[in-house]
């Protein structure tokens, strides 16, 4: 056996520090890998997490997101080996297919212990190839984001010539603008910040709103699309969000929900809007194992790299979660786990 004690960040209640352990490390079952963490994602997801809103056994090591290199295989693994560059998934019962209650009862993190450790145990069915292009901290941005953005994407059937709305310049918005562009996408972003639009244009935004100087988005949008509407907007807010997003699609449209950032309560819905335009509105929870390995292999195909404003020591978890929470942030916001030798 390969691997040593290893140090990990435990959250012991939830509001309080987390605190630094050092364990032993367990012997592989069959199925499973150990896996060296070099990168952690950080994800609104974990805010939630560590204020107590997600319920799971304590003390846990936090972080759904993460991204290594493979050290140990236990008996009856088959197709990895030692050396192996991988990415751990959201939902690792969650293999393939419809989404199912039973298949999404287990997140890293969650549920168990995650990634904010310098090792971990993974099913090797839960795992997907790294992308070769990126290092270990901007594969681990892919998991929770990238998948959620590529769901979405696959429920409107996003192709050439498409329009997306992407609500905002975080993690997921900033993934939707890069995989619907290497699609052939037309992408128009939202934002409160004209500094973040310029990102989201350098990105590839083919055009850009500021919904502070146009509380009215949508009419921008219908504007800029010839009074026809989007094909897809993915709302990251939700309640204060959706009705505007539906008045944004055209006929037959969809607006694929995967955030409530602005409130989860009940939105005043336009519903004879969403009736006489036959408009889905549908929630999109990140996706199967299957949907984060076709994802990371388009973004190996299109040579994209997840746009990284910060990064931060793993031990700075906390510190990262705050700015997260705060939404000072583009994109996605790193942890770099020193290899432990």
């Amino acid at each position: 056996m390969t691997a040593v004690r290893h140090r990990a960040l435990t959250m012991v209640q939830p509001g309080e520090p987390w605190v630094e352990v050092s364990r032993e490390a367990a012997p592989l079952g069959s199925g499973e890998v150990r896996v060296e963490v070099r990168g952690v994602g950080v994800n609104y997801h974990d805010y939630a997490n560590a204020l107590g809103f997600i319920p799971g056994p304590l003390p846990r090591v936090p972080m759904t997101d993460g991204a290594g290199v493979i050290t140990e295989t236990g008996p009856g693994v088959e197709g990895w080996a030692v050396g192996d560059r991988v990415i751990g998934s959201f939902y690792p019962r969650w293999q393939a297919g419809p989404i199912d209650e039973d298949l999404v009862t287990e997140v890293p993190g969650d549920t168990g212990d995650g990634w904010l450790q310098e090792q971990r145990i993974c099913r090797a069915d839960e795992l997907v190839p790294t992308p070769p292009h990126l290092d270990d901290v901007e594969a681990a941005s892919l998991p929770c984001a990238g998948t959620t953005a590529w769901s979405a994407l696959e429920l409107a059937g996003i192709g050439p010539g498409s329009v997306v709305v992407a609500m905002g310049t975080g993690g997921v918005s900033l993934f939707v603008l890069q995989l619907a562009k290497a699609r052939g996408a037309r992408v128009i972003v939202l934002s409160s910040s004209d500094d973040k639009l310029a990102i989201a244009g350098r990105l590839g935004a083919d055009e850009m709103v500021n919904y502070n100087t146009h509380p009215d988005w949508h009419l921008s949008v219908r504007e800029l699309t010839g009074d026809v509407g989007a094909d897809l907007v993915v709302d990251v807010a939700g309640e204060q969000t959706l009705p505007t997003s539906i008045r944004a699609v055209r006929y037959g449209g969809t607006v694929a929900v995967v955030g409530v950032v602005s409130g989860m309560g009940s939105a005043e819905l336009p519903i004879t809007h969403v009736m006489l335009r036959n408009i889905r509105v549908a929630g999109v929870t990140v996706g199967s194992v299957a949907d984060h390995r076709a994802m990371a292999a388009a973004v190996a195909d299109a040579r994209i790299h997840p746009h990284l404003s910060h990064t931060f020591d793993w031990r700075e978890a906390e510190d990262a979660i705050a700015l997260v929470a705060a939404a000072g942030h583009v994109g996605k916001v790193g942890l770099v786990v020193p290899p432990s030798g």
